[in-house]
């Protein structure tokens, strides 16, 4: 069993910035790759930024690519999502999940674990 628990979501005004935390459980961390969905009022849930296993690669949905920065710290079993420049349709529950398998997909069927999600607010 594997458990995801993310932190760091809050209420921003637009132009700021948060840093979103996902500790992972278990011992194999490493091996799979992780990423940050998420899911606004009334919509899917979108894929919003994947790393792989080592942390070499990394993937940005094209709405975030320049404000937001996925990393990974493998020793702490952590993966962070850097958000700069913060707009109000980034407001949503952002979810870390567990990927199947070492490379990031944006798709929701690729991950196996997923974690209860943090609130990011963004007002104007």
């Amino acid at each position: 069993q594997v458990l995801l628990v993310e932190s760091g979501g809050g209420s921003v005004q637009a132009g700021g910035s948060l840093r979103l935390s996902c500790v992972a459980s278990g011992r194999t961390f490493s091996d799979y790759a992780m990423a940050w969905f998420r899911q606004a009022a009334g919509k899917e849930r979108e894929f919003v930024a994947g790393i792989s296993w080592t942390g070499d690669s990394t993937r940005h949905a094209d709405s975030v690519k320049g404000r937001f920065t996925i990393s990974r710290d493998n020793a702490k079993n952590t993966v962070y999502l850097q958000m700069n420049s913060l707009k109000p349709e980034d407001t949503a529950v952002y979810y870390c999940a567990r990927a199947r398998g070492a490379w990031a997909r944006d798709l929701v069927g690729e991950y196996d674990y997923w974690g209860q999600g943090t609130q990011v607010t963004v007002s104007s």
